[in-house]
Protein backbone atom coordinates (compact mmCIF):
# COMPACT_ATOMS: atom_id res chain seq x y z
CA UNK A 1 0.00 0.00 0.00
CA UNK A 2 2.77 2.47 1.01
CA UNK A 3 4.67 1.33 -1.61
CA UNK A 4 1.72 2.35 -4.29
CA UNK A 5 1.01 5.69 -2.91
CA UNK A 6 4.59 6.72 -3.44
CA UNK A 7 4.72 5.73 -6.86
CA UNK A 8 1.72 7.78 -7.25
CA UNK A 9 2.85 10.91 -6.22
CA UNK A 10 6.44 10.36 -7.65
CA UNK A 11 4.15 10.31 -10.53
CA UNK A 12 2.23 13.00 -9.90
CA UNK A 13 5.26 14.97 -9.32
CA UNK A 14 7.80 13.72 -12.17
CA UNK A 15 5.49 14.49 -14.89
CA UNK A 16 4.87 18.13 -14.19
CA UNK A 17 8.83 18.65 -13.27
CA UNK A 18 9.46 17.05 -16.48
CA UNK A 19 7.48 19.26 -18.42
CA UNK A 20 8.96 22.06 -16.59
CA UNK A 21 12.32 21.16 -17.47
CA UNK A 22 11.22 21.01 -20.90
CA UNK A 23 9.54 24.14 -21.33
CA UNK A 24 12.45 26.36 -19.23
CA UNK A 25 15.73 24.55 -21.03
CA UNK A 26 14.30 22.92 -24.15
CA UNK A 27 14.20 25.39 -27.36
CA UNK A 28 10.75 25.94 -28.58
CA UNK A 29 11.49 24.80 -32.24
CA UNK A 30 12.00 21.20 -30.83
CA UNK A 31 8.04 20.85 -29.66
CA UNK A 32 7.52 20.97 -33.67
CA UNK A 33 9.80 17.98 -33.85
CA UNK A 34 9.66 15.48 -30.91
CA UNK A 35 6.32 14.84 -29.47
CA UNK A 36 6.56 16.91 -26.26
CA UNK A 37 4.26 13.57 -24.53
CA UNK A 38 7.24 11.11 -25.24
CA UNK A 39 9.94 13.44 -23.82
CA UNK A 40 8.07 13.90 -20.92
CA UNK A 41 7.68 10.07 -20.26
CA UNK A 42 11.28 9.84 -21.04
CA UNK A 43 11.73 11.48 -17.52
CA UNK A 44 9.43 10.04 -15.66
CA UNK A 45 10.75 5.95 -16.88
CA UNK A 46 14.18 7.39 -16.37
CA UNK A 47 13.79 8.17 -12.79
CA UNK A 48 11.82 5.23 -12.30
CA UNK A 49 14.44 2.68 -14.06
CA UNK A 50 17.22 4.25 -11.50
CA UNK A 51 15.16 4.15 -8.92
CA UNK A 52 15.07 0.51 -9.49
CA UNK A 53 19.09 0.39 -10.04
CA UNK A 54 19.29 1.94 -7.09
CA UNK A 55 17.34 -0.27 -4.57
CA UNK A 56 18.51 -4.10 -6.30
CA UNK A 57 22.11 -2.41 -5.75
CA UNK A 58 21.24 -2.02 -2.10
CA UNK A 59 20.52 -5.34 -1.60
CA UNK A 60 24.04 -6.03 -1.75
CA UNK A 61 24.76 -3.94 2.03
CA UNK A 62 25.34 -5.28 4.53
CA UNK A 63 25.90 -9.01 3.12
CA UNK A 64 29.25 -11.02 3.87
CA UNK A 65 29.39 -13.44 1.19
CA UNK A 66 30.79 -12.38 -2.08
CA UNK A 67 28.61 -11.67 -4.92
CA UNK A 68 28.38 -14.18 -7.77
CA UNK A 69 27.24 -14.21 -11.07
CA UNK A 70 23.64 -14.60 -9.97
CA UNK A 71 23.81 -11.94 -7.86
CA UNK A 72 24.71 -10.08 -10.99
CA UNK A 73 21.48 -11.78 -12.62
CA UNK A 74 19.27 -10.73 -10.03
CA UNK A 75 20.71 -7.01 -9.54
CA UNK A 76 22.06 -5.95 -12.36
CA UNK A 77 20.21 -7.60 -15.19
CA UNK A 78 16.44 -6.40 -14.31
CA UNK A 79 17.95 -2.98 -14.91
CA UNK A 80 19.12 -3.69 -18.81
CA UNK A 81 15.70 -5.74 -19.10
CA UNK A 82 13.48 -2.74 -18.22
CA UNK A 83 16.01 -1.20 -20.61
CA UNK A 84 15.27 -3.05 -23.51
CA UNK A 85 11.52 -3.14 -22.90
CA UNK A 86 11.53 0.30 -22.70
CA UNK A 87 12.74 0.85 -26.04
CA UNK A 88 10.21 -2.04 -27.27
CA UNK A 89 7.60 -0.49 -26.32
CA UNK A 90 7.78 2.98 -27.34
CA UNK A 91 10.23 3.09 -30.52
CA UNK A 92 12.85 4.27 -28.20
CA UNK A 93 16.58 3.67 -27.61
CA UNK A 94 17.48 3.56 -24.20
CA UNK A 95 20.76 2.76 -23.08
CA UNK A 96 23.10 2.66 -20.16
CA UNK A 97 26.52 4.25 -21.36
CA UNK A 98 29.67 4.97 -19.10
CA UNK A 99 33.54 5.58 -20.33
CA UNK A 100 34.54 3.19 -17.38
CA UNK A 101 32.39 0.33 -18.77
CA UNK A 102 32.21 -3.58 -17.66
CA UNK A 103 30.33 -4.77 -20.71
CA UNK A 104 31.37 -2.97 -23.87
CA UNK A 105 27.60 -2.65 -25.44
CA UNK A 106 28.25 0.35 -22.92
CA UNK A 107 30.65 2.41 -24.31
CA UNK A 108 30.10 5.57 -25.94
CA UNK A 109 28.24 4.97 -28.77
CA UNK A 110 29.75 8.28 -30.78
CA UNK A 111 30.71 11.76 -30.12
CA UNK A 112 27.87 13.03 -28.95
CA UNK A 113 27.72 10.70 -25.80
CA UNK A 114 31.31 10.94 -25.41
CA UNK A 115 30.56 14.59 -25.01
CA UNK A 116 27.67 14.07 -22.78
CA UNK A 117 29.98 12.14 -20.48
CA UNK A 118 32.38 14.76 -20.58
CA UNK A 119 29.70 17.51 -19.92
CA UNK A 120 28.25 15.32 -16.51
CA UNK A 121 32.19 14.75 -15.45
CA UNK A 122 32.58 18.68 -15.23
CA UNK A 123 29.38 19.43 -13.58
CA UNK A 124 28.75 17.47 -10.57
CA UNK A 125 25.71 19.00 -10.18
CA UNK A 126 23.93 18.51 -13.91
CA UNK A 127 21.22 15.91 -13.38
CA UNK A 128 20.11 15.79 -17.27
CA UNK A 129 19.79 17.41 -20.60
CA UNK A 130 18.89 17.17 -24.12
CA UNK A 131 20.39 17.09 -27.00
CA UNK A 132 19.43 17.16 -30.99
CA UNK A 133 20.87 14.08 -32.79
CA UNK A 134 20.69 11.77 -35.68
CA UNK A 135 21.01 8.27 -35.66
CA UNK A 136 20.64 5.74 -38.36
CA UNK A 137 19.70 8.56 -40.50
CA UNK A 138 16.65 9.36 -37.88
CA UNK A 139 16.79 12.53 -36.64
CA UNK A 140 15.67 13.13 -32.96
CA UNK A 141 15.97 14.28 -29.41
CA UNK A 142 18.25 12.27 -27.04
CA UNK A 143 18.27 12.83 -23.63
CA UNK A 144 20.91 12.30 -20.99
CA UNK A 145 20.66 11.49 -17.21
CA UNK A 146 23.28 11.11 -14.79
CA UNK A 147 24.43 8.08 -12.74
CA UNK A 148 26.48 8.34 -9.70
CA UNK A 149 27.95 5.96 -7.12
CA UNK A 150 26.47 4.93 -4.18
CA UNK A 151 27.92 3.07 -1.22
CA UNK A 152 26.16 -0.17 -2.76
CA UNK A 153 28.03 0.02 -6.21
CA UNK A 154 30.99 -0.32 -4.31
CA UNK A 155 30.68 -3.76 -3.65
CA UNK A 156 31.18 -4.79 -7.01
CA UNK A 157 33.09 -1.43 -8.52
CA UNK A 158 35.37 -0.77 -5.78
CA UNK A 159 39.22 -1.36 -5.37
CA UNK A 160 40.28 -3.43 -8.73
CA UNK A 161 41.87 -5.98 -6.49
CA UNK A 162 38.72 -6.14 -4.31
CA UNK A 163 36.39 -7.06 -7.51
CA UNK A 164 34.29 -10.36 -7.03
CA UNK A 165 35.99 -13.48 -9.03
CA UNK A 166 33.27 -13.93 -11.47
CA UNK A 167 33.79 -10.17 -12.21
CA UNK A 168 37.76 -11.05 -13.04
CA UNK A 169 36.77 -14.23 -14.50
CA UNK A 170 34.40 -12.50 -16.69
CA UNK A 171 35.69 -9.50 -17.60
CA UNK A 172 39.11 -9.69 -18.41
CA UNK A 173 38.81 -6.09 -20.46
CA UNK A 174 36.84 -4.34 -17.14
CA UNK A 175 37.07 -0.76 -17.22
CA UNK A 176 34.35 -0.29 -13.77
CA UNK A 177 36.23 -0.12 -11.31
CA UNK A 178 38.12 2.22 -8.59
CA UNK A 179 35.02 3.79 -7.79
CA UNK A 180 34.33 6.41 -4.83
CA UNK A 181 31.19 7.01 -3.61
CA UNK A 182 29.77 10.21 -5.46
CA UNK A 183 31.81 9.29 -8.75
CA UNK A 184 30.32 9.51 -11.99
CA UNK A 185 29.23 5.84 -12.88
CA UNK A 186 27.68 6.58 -15.97
CA UNK A 187 24.50 7.75 -17.83
CA UNK A 188 21.33 6.91 -19.22
CA UNK A 189 20.66 7.42 -23.24
CA UNK A 190 17.38 7.69 -24.35
CA UNK A 191 17.25 8.71 -28.00
CA UNK A 192 13.48 9.43 -29.18
CA UNK A 193 12.34 9.99 -32.98
CA UNK A 194 11.05 12.74 -34.09
CA UNK A 195 7.65 12.87 -34.14
CA UNK A 196 6.90 12.90 -38.10
CA UNK A 197 9.51 9.68 -38.17
CA UNK A 198 7.26 7.97 -35.38
CA UNK A 199 4.01 8.41 -37.13
CA UNK A 200 5.39 7.17 -40.32
CA UNK A 201 7.07 4.00 -38.98
CA UNK A 202 3.85 3.45 -37.13
CA UNK A 203 1.81 3.11 -40.71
Amino acid sequence: MWSQLIVNRLSRLILPLGLMLLIGLYPTAAFAQTDPAALSKAVQEIEFLDAMRSGLASTLEGKSEEPTLQTMKEVCRPVGMRAMQLSQENGWQVKQIASKYRNPDHAPDDLHARMALAKFQQDPELVGFWDRETINNQAGTRYYRRINVEQSCLVCHGLKDQRPQFVKDNYPQDLAYNFRVGDLRGMYSVFIPDLKVTLQSAK
